[in-house]
């Protein structure tokens, strides 16, 4: 094809400035929702933000449902009920621990009510001091001096007296959970020198190759939470049609998180966190990519039709009636179900899991699992609480397992290379997972088209530095109209005010500078798109410039022909700094480099700074198309010129 010999070279200047950049958005932001007006409308983004969700928590692909190895042993028997102690494997080594409450009398299959707590010290071993219940019960949080002590023993103690089976589990560094501890998973400041390292097996959690991965505290605690439904589910006195979940606090927001992920669960109740504001303050509740775009409420829309209670107090959550709990209702009466969310609003209290609270929860599951019980069998009797020595479930016959740097080490080697197993398989697999994934990992925005003047075969040229006029002399001298696009390279990217060096609590709420820089290039190609017959390639010359141009092709259109990239052997995973600009939450997980070059394929590609052979996800995705791919061993700009021209030619 003959193009017009035009010299057009416009520079990023020629639109209108981009507007000053907005202020970075933290956990205390507004996440107010409008819901979809429409089933039709809501199925696709419900199902965009979950693909979210899941691959920022690390659970996309699935981890490998390994045996859980359960163990349930020690039962106390009480009137009309028993505790068990318990504790199986959610991944290789790693051990989910917990108190199993069960009828004591009762017959056939029972509803299961998983229970998660939020951050109480030593939540199930909980005994308040005398002076703390008898404050409680001059309130009107509590009824008695002896069961009111331990309100999660409560929990699990009326469940069962209800003809329930209840799972009170740990949280992790919380009771008998302590393989990764609470200054890890919960207290969490400061990067770890020791931790950070490209070597699989060689870096810890919240290090930039942890985070590259997707792999945090968050995660492993919601992979907990479907490995306790897996192990509800294979009690043989469990009816796995009537599966509950309820917490408060953080056991609220693993409430929520799970309710939206995990579509086995009938019934849900996430008390005092669901709101508008405050998205959750812990290291465990937050993930890097997580609410970018989307917050606490919709996820909690994610659960209808299905009945879910919510529950405010005097803390965060005290503005839900008016603001985020009618857009619930709404949304449940759009979908057909308006009396399957429930609101109980209780101002007078501070954050709590109190008695009134508990109470409500037992009304909700009597109705919506059918139990058929009257009102004074919904209502809290007073009981026994079990000793801290007596609900632990290690000792000298079932010894605790070991934990600390190494052990996290060898989890994360684990939970990485189970994630690549599946992802290797074979070309499509990856091409499925890695493609699904894209979306959540780079999010994009449309971008208004300009009116140019005529057709034209466009070049971008991306650079991450000054560079020279050689390269975009030589486009236009053959005919070609030129675009140059710089990125924005800082020192050193923003941060929100929060001081502990946790990249969720800017990234689980913004995106990473490599994913706008992508957005702007993927911007440009938007504006020069215009009316008529336009042909695009781009070039990107250096590490920075070629990684983001690789993603922006894996992220852009068909009219995208041809690709020039010198890769300098660039790698998410040997980022070392997290607030580096090349920093990608998820960026080493799907592949790295190679694997977004592997999702543009078959676009022609010549390729450069990788040796003199492609990456071997490369070569497989080019398999069908060879001549597609062309492989320069050392840089020589001026060969890539060539080709690129012969190639538009």
């Amino acid at each position: 094809m003959k193009f017009t010999s035009l010299l057009f070279v416009i520079a990023a200047t020629a639109f209108a400035a981009d507007p000053a950049e907005p202020p970075l958005k933290d956990l205390d932001g507004d996440f107010s929702w409008t819901p979809s007006p429409t089933a039709a409308a809501w199925a696709p983004r419900a199902e965009q933000v979950r693909m979210q969700m899941r691959v920022s928590l690390g659970i996309w692909p699935e981890p490998t449902r390994t045996p859980l190895n359960a163990v349930v042993h020690g039962k106390i028997e009480r009137d009309d009920y028993t505790i068990e102690k318990v504790y199986f494997e959610s991944m290789p080594g790693f051990f989910v621990t917990g108190s199993l409450f069960r009828p004591k009398t009762a017959t056939g299959k029972m509803p299961a009510v998983l229970c998660p707590h939020g951050h109480w010290a030593d939540a199930r071993f909980m005994a308040k001091g005398d002076a703390e219940i008898k404050a409680e019960i001059a309130r009107g949080e509590e009824r008695f001096e002896r069961g009111g002590r331990s309100m999660f023993q409560s929990l699990g103690v009326q469940l069962a007296r209800m003809g329930c089976v209840a799972f009170v589990i740990d949280m992790l560094g919380d009771s008998d959970s302590q393989q990764i501890p609470p200054a890890l998973s919960h207290k969490f400041g400061k990067q770890r020198p020791e931790m950070i390292s490209p070597e699989p097996g060689g870096w810890g959690l919240y290090s930039p190759q942890a985070e590259s991965h997707a792999q945090s505290i968050m995660g492993l605690q919601t992979w907990n939470n479907i490995r306790a439904l897996d192990f509800l589910t294979s009690l043989p006195d469990v009816d796995p049609a009537r599966l509950a979940c309820t917490g408060a606090s953080g056991g609220g927001t693993q409430t929520m998180i799970l309710a939206a992920l995990d579509p086995r669960l009938a019934v849900a109740v996430p008390c005092v966190m669901v709101s508008t504001a405050m998205q959750g303050g812990c290291t465990c509740e937050n993930a890097s990519g997580l609410r970018v775009g989307t917050g606490n409420i919709e996820f909690a829309a994610l659960f209808a039709p299905k009945p879910m209670g919510l529950t405010t107090a005097k803390d965060w959550t005290i503005d839900l009636p008016t603001k985020g709990f009618p857009d619930l209702q709404k949304h449940w009466a759009m979908l057909g179900a308006p009396d399957h969310v429930k609101l109980w609003a209780h101002p007078e209290f501070g954050h709590n899991y109190n008695i009134v609270t508990r109470e409500h929860i037992y009304g909700f599951f009597n109705e919506h699992f059918k139990l058929g019980l009257t009102g004074e069998r919904l209502v809290e009797r007073d009981y026994e609480p079990v000793t801290r020595e007596q609900l632990t479930v290690y000792d000298t016959a079932h010894p605790a397992p070991a934990g600390g740097p190494d052990f996290e080490k060898k989890l994360l080697r684990w939970w990485y290379e189970d994630a690549k197993q599946q992802m290797e398989k074979d070309a499509p697999a990856f091409r499925k997972i890695a493609s699904a994934a894209l979306p959540a990992l780079l999010p994009t925005q449309p971008t208004p088209v300009s009116p140019l003047a005529k057709p034209a075969t466009y070049i971008i040229i991306v650079r991450d530095d000054a560079g020279d006029e050689t390269l975009t002399r030589a486009l236009t001298s053959a005919g070609f109209s030129v675009w140059d696009e710089h990125l924005k390279m800082p020192a050193a990217t923003p941060k929100v005010k929060n001081p502990r060096e946790a990249a969720a609590f800017t990234f689980g709420y913004n995106s990473p500078l490599f994913a706008q820089n992508v957005q702007q290039v993927l911007g440009a190609l938007g504006r020069l798109g215009g009316e008529g017959k336009r042909r695009f390639a781009m070039i990107g010359l250096g590490s920075a410039s070629s990684a983001v141009v690789a993603a922006a092709a894996a992220r852009s259109s068909d009219t995208l022909e041809a690709v020039v990239l010198d890769t300098g052997g660039f790698r998410f995973q040997n980022v070392r700094d997290i607030r580096d600009p090349m920093f990608l939450p998820g960026g080493a997980k799907y592949g790295d480099l190679p694997g977004l070059l592997a999702l543009g394929a078959p676009r022609k590609l010549f390729l450069m700074g990788e040796g003199a052979h492609a990456p071997d996800l490369v070569t497989a995705a080019y398999a069908g198309t060879p001549a597609a791919l062309h492989v320069g061993e050392k840089r020589d700009v001026d060969a890539a010129v060539k080709w690129l021209i012969e190639t538009l030619r």
